[in-house]
């Protein structure tokens, strides 16, 4: 008798840690919906406000942290190698960076958006693009710039601020460097 006893205690007692665990899953999700459609409602960012703080690995294995760019203009652009709108953009991003490249004081940062890794390695080559990109694992760096698409690109000046927000590709190098040019000191 004992012995069923127990055994209906061990039961139980699975019972419940499988409900706690179930329940305790089911908080978390809400949880990251909520935090989601905050950010979904709050908009992207936009110009004038701070800057989020990200760091990511590009796919040449070189670690990138925002804050070691103070100083810096940075240019960040989301993409991706399925996203027909990036390539309209791509060689016009590849020319601004070669023209900026030797300055010292900008740097361009592309962030590969739900993509294999495979597929943008081939995207970087076929449009040639050497300044630094990687992947946003999770979309945490494209969830943080509260991003609703790609391409998206965002200037940051030198004070960390955002001093640009371009919704969809760039339509020329002109407009690039139009984004650009005011905040670099001669």
């Amino acid at each position: 008798m004992e012995t069923v006893e127990t055994l209906d205690d061990n039961r139980s007692v699975k019972s419940l840690i499988a409900w706690g665990a179930i329940w305790v899953g089911l908080i978390g999700l809400l949880v990251m919906l909520a935090i989601g459609l905050r950010n979904t409602q709050q908009g992207p960012v936009v110009r004038g406000e701070k800057a989020p703080e990200f760091a990511f690995t590009a796919f040449d294995g070189q670690a990138w942290d925002s804050r070691d760019l103070a100083g810096k203009v940075i240019v960040v652009n989301f993409w991706a190698s399925w996203c027909k709108p990036c390539e309209q953009e791509a060689a016009d991003l590849q020319a601004a960076w070669e023209i900026y490249q030797d300055r010292g004081d900008i740097i361009f940062l592309g962030l590969d958006y739900v993509d294999t890794e495979r597929e943008a390695l081939a995207y970087l080559e076929k449009f040639k693009i050497t300044y630094p990109n990687g992947p946003d694992l999770g979309q945490e760096i494209y969830e943080d710039f509260r991003a609703s698409g790609v391409p998206e690109t965002y200037v940051i000046d030198q004070s960390g601020t955002l001093a640009y927000v371009k919704i969809g590709p760039f339509n020329s190098l002109a407009e690039i460097l139009a984004s650009i040019d005011p905040l670099l000191q001669d």
